[in-house]
C-alpha cells in the first residue's frame, strides 16, 4: 500500500459518483441528459479540483452546478416545448435560481455535506504529501566528516589487520550509528506526532465525513431536487415570467443521452469495484502499514545495526581496537575513538 494507491482511489470514487449522476439523467430524463452531464461533469472536475488542492469554494462550485442546470431543467421539465430556450433567457434563468429556490433547500443541503467531507479529504491528502516530503529529505541526508570517518573506522579499519570476515560489536555499532544519525533521531518525536494526527484525521473522515457515502449518493440528492422542481413546476414559471418574461427560444433542440442506448449504462460497469476496493478500506490499510514504521526514525540504528552491520550476539566482533568476545557499550574510549582520525 502506498500512496499513489490512495490518490488513484480518490480519483476513482470521483469519476464514479459522476458516473452515477450522468445516469440518474439518462435513466429518468433523457431527454435532457446532454446538457445535464455537461454541468455533472464541470461539477466533480471541480471537487477533483479542490481535494487535490487547488483553490476552489466548495460553497460556489455547488451553487454554480444548480444554477447552470436549472434552465435545463426548466426548459425540459417546467416549461417544456418544441426548441430550446435562448442564451440570453437561460442567463437569465441561471441569475434568479437562488432567489425563487426551485430546488427547495436541496443545495443549500449539498454545500453542508460538501463542506463537511470534502475539507477532511484535502487535508488528508495534504499530510500525506507532506510526510513524503519528510521521507525523501532524510533518504538524502550528508554526513559529516567526523561520521565518515567513524563509519570508515568501524567497517574497514579490521581489514588492516586482515580480518576481513570480523564485523563491529553492536554496542559499537550503535555509538557509531547514532552518533551519525543524531540530526534524524530529532525528527522521531514528529513523526510519531504525525502519525497519531494522520489516524485521527482518518477517524474523522467516517460517519457524517464520509466522503464515499457523500459523493456516491449526490445522484439523490439531485434527483430529489428534480422532483421538486416538477412538483412545484406552475408556480415556479409564474415566478419566472415575473422577472425573465415569458420563454424566449431559439431554432435547435438538445440531443439525447450522450451514451449510447445499446450500451446502456456502460459507464457504471465501468468503474464497478470490489468492496475491498474501497476508499475507506484502503485508508485503514494505509494507516495500518504506516503504524509498523511508528519508530521508524528513533530506531534507524538499531535497524541497521541489527539487520546489515553488527555481529549477530556471542560472535567474535571489532570493537574499535581489536576483536573481542564481548563488547562494553558503556565504554566511553570506544565511543571517542569511533570519531578519531585514522
Amino acid at each position: 500500500m502506498n500512496f499513489l494507491f490512495i490518490t488513484e482511489t480518490f480519483e476513482m470514487l470521483i469519476r464514479l459518483a459522476e458516473n452515477y449522476t450522468s445516469t440518474l439523467f439518462c435513466n429518468a430524463y433523457r431527454n435532457m441528459a446532454a446538457e445535464a452531464t455537461t454541468r455533472v461533469q464541470e461539477f466533480f472536475t471541480d471537487v477533483g479540483l479542490f481535494i487535490f488542492g487547488a483553490d476552489i469554494s466548495t460553497e460556489e462550485s455547488v451553487n454554480r452546478f444548480f444554477d447552470t442546470l436549472f434552465p435545463v431543467v426548466y426548459n425540459h421539465v417546467i416549461n417544456p416545448g418544441l426548441t430550446d430556450i435562448s442564451l440570453e433567457y437561460a442567463e437569465c434563468l441561471q441569475m434568479v435560481r437562488r432567489d425563487i429556490r426551485p430546488f427547495g433547500n436541496i443545495p443549500r443541503k449539498a454545500i453542508g455535506q460538501m463542506g463537511r467531507t470534502l475539507l477532511p479529504s484535502r487535508t488528508f491528502l495534504q499530510a500525506l504529501n507532506l510526510g513524503i516530503e519528510v521521507i525523501n529529505t532524510t533518504d538524502h541526508l550528508h554526513f559529516s566528516k567526523d561520521c565518515s570517518r567513524a563509519l570508515l573506522r568501524m567497517q574497514y579499519c579490521p581489514h588492516c589487520q586482515g580480518l576481513t570476515l570480523s564485523k563491529p560489536c553492536m554496542g559499537y555499532c550503535l555509538n557509531v550509528i547514532r552518533g551519525c544519525l543524531a540530526n534524524v533521531a530529532e525528527v522521531d518525536l514528529h513523526w510519531r506526532g504525525y502519525i497519531q494526527s494522520l489516524e485521527e484525521l482518518s477517524s474523522a473522515m467516517s460517519g457524517t465525513y464520509d466522503i464515499e457515502h457523500v459523493l456516491l449518493n449526490f445522484h439523490s440528492l439531485v434527483d430529489d431536487a428534480l422532483v421538486q422542481a416538477r412538483i412545484n413546476g406552475p408556480e415556479l414559471s409564474e415566478q419566472v415570467n415575473k422577472v425573465c418574461g415569458p420563454p424566449v427560444r431559439k431554432l435547435t433542440q438538445s440531443p439525447g443521452c450522450p451514451f449510447d442506448q445499446s450500451k446502456d449504462n456502460q459507464g457504471l460497469k465501468m468503474f464497478s469495484r470490489d468492496s475491498e476496493e474501497t476508499l475507506t478500506n484502503r485508508r485503514k490499510e494505509f494507516i495500518s502499514h504506516l503504524r509498523l514504521y511508528r519508530a521508524f526514525y528513533g530506531g534507524l540504528a538499531d535497524q541497521l545495526c541489527g539487520n546489515e552491520l553488527a555481529a549477530a550476539d556471542g560472535l567474535p566482533c571489532w570493537n574499535g581496537e581489536d576483536v573481542v568476545r564481548r563488547y562494553f557499550s558503556g565504554s566511553l574510549l570506544s565511543f571517542l575513538l569511533s570519531f578519531v582520525f585514522l
